[in-house]
């Protein structure tokens, strides 16, 4: 199966499935928007958020700096041993006679937010501090009192309560500022709910349930709208698709939206134009026939009084070909009668029983994958017109079965003379006749291609290479 097939094949074809998609993609473009417009406004609300908060504790941070610079130098480690044997202080805090290097986080937007805002604030509130450090460390890798010694080696009451909240293991914000050369404060807190995890803002369950539900709701209400609004259309598709193999079904019922029940009842008047036209034409076809006979047989009487007998020859002759003209005509019509009931026919066996008294010279080649819904005694005389004529001008006949979805295709091949080109066309039209030395009245081809075109179908001619004639009788299947 090539690419166009596969194109082909994915391609909505109903209505039905093809409004849903338009929905979906109306729906999926309409929410996204919506949603790019939210999702920006959430975040700038976050960061807001986020920043007001490292304001908050940037200033808690300078207090307890101002704090500790208050003190006099003997007092400082008194107050530190105080806070850690308190425990659960907000802070962090030691004095350190170096630097300590963290070991930081991954970088992200947000932890760049918090840190340059820190940095800020602190500037501004403690602008006799030069140096200022800030960064983020995980609670394991966490250094404090000097580069080697971890959080984790410290006793749990002095920094573990402060600073870890298990089994969430959030970012640990580190300032560190020097007071005096030698001289650190190092101040180590977490950021306070709901920013203690630094999580890039997301859409909320909340909103994504009520993006699903809205969804789905308009989903399934399109779907049963459109299913209930489609279904007089499909089953006005049908009949029209029926009308050439049933005039007499009975009519639609007017139902659906106005626009349907305009077009259903537009159909079904014309479908009683239409009997009334068939019903006519039969009627006066078989009425011709019938009146013609009594003046053709008046002149057959007057003909044998004359006595010169070329005349009377010529005169038969004439009547003759009236007569043949007459029945020709009637034939036509009931060969391709459209009053027959469709039926499940077995094309094998069908081919089979008109093919009986060629059996010696005709071959049969494939089979078809089931049964052929049609009027099998007009699909009957279809076939056994093309058989005729094949076994006729062509003596030997191979007919090539060939079934798929859409359609059932019969190939007949003979190795007669073939028709030219040019004729291919002419060759249908009644009392046309290529060879005059045989019997016949030129009607069969005709009358096939009337009964084709009457099941949707079509017949059609191909002259072989060498020798021979392929008519391709293509029969789609009605579903």
């Amino acid at each position: 199966m090539n690419i166009r097939q596969w194109r082909q094949r994915l391609t909505p074809t109903s209505l039905l499935s093809r409004m849903l998609i338009l929905l979906l993609l109306g729906i999926a473009l309409a929410q996204g928007i919506s949603n790019l417009f939210w999702s920006y406004r959430f975040e700038q609300t976050e960061n807001e958020g986020l920043i007001a908060t490292s304001k908050n504790l940037a200033m808690n941070l300078s207090s307890t700096v101002r704090f500790f610079e208050s003190l006099p130098l003997r007092y400082r480690h008194i107050v530190l041993n105080q806070l850690r044997n308190m425990g659960g202080t907000r802070f962090f805090v030691s004095l350190n006679r170096e630097k300590i290097n963290i070991e930081s986080i991954p970088p992200s937007s947000r932890k760049q937010l918090v840190v340059n805002e820190v940095n800020d604030i602190l500037h501004q509130q403690l602008g006799h501090l030069d140096k200022i450090v800030t960064n983020f460390s995980a609670a394991s890798t966490l250094k404090v009192l000097n580069n080697h010694t971890l959080m984790t080696d410290l006793p749990r009451s002095w920094a573990h309560y402060t600073l870890t909240m298990e089994p969430l293991n959030p970012p640990i914000l580190v300032t560190q500022i020097e007071l005096k050369p030698h001289e650190w404060i190092y101040l180590a807190a977490l950021l306070p709910a709901p920013y203690m995890m630094l999580d890039e803002p997301s859409i909320p369950p909340r909103q994504l349930l009520n993006l699903v539900l809205t969804t789905s709701f308009l989903c399934i209400f399109t779907f049963v709208l459109v299913r209930r609004q489609t279904r007089p259309l499909n089953r006005l598709a049908s009949a029209a698709s029926q009308l050439a193999l049933n005039l007499y079904q009975p009519p639609l019922k007017e139902e659906g939206s106005i626009e349907l029940v305009r077009a259903t009842r537009a159909f079904n008047t014309m479908q009683e134009k239409l009997k009334r036209y068939i019903d006519d034409r039969e009627q006066l076809f078989r009425s011709i026939s019938h009146d013609l006979k009594t003046p053709i047989t008046r002149l057959r009487l007057r003909t044998e009084l004359l006595e010169d007998e070329k005349l009377i020859a010529t005169f038969n002759r004439d009547l003759d070909e009236l007569e043949i003209m007459a029945k020709g005509a009637l034939q036509t019509v009931k060969d391709t009668d459209i009053h027959e009931n469709l039926q499940d026919i077995d094309i094998h066996a069908l081919l089979k029983i008109i093919c009986e008294s060629y059996a010696d010279n005709i071959e049969f080649q494939g089979a078809p994958m089931r049964r052929y819904r049609g009027k099998p005694l007009a699909i009957k005389r279809c076939i056994g017109n093309i058989v005729d004529n094949a076994i006729k001008y062509g003596q030997h006949l191979t007919v090539v079965i060939e079934d798929s979805e859409p359609l059932l295709r019969l190939n007949f091949i003979d190795q007669g003379p073939g028709i030219p080109t040019n004729l291919h066309k002419d060759i249908f039209s009644p009392y046309v006749r290529l060879d005059k030395t045989t019997s016949g009245n030129g009607l069969g081809l005709g009358i096939a291609r009337n009964i084709a075109h009457a099941h949707g179908g079509e017949i059609t001619l191909e002259n072989l290479p060498t020798r021979g004639l392929k008519v391709i009788l293509e029969l789609p299947h009605i579903r």
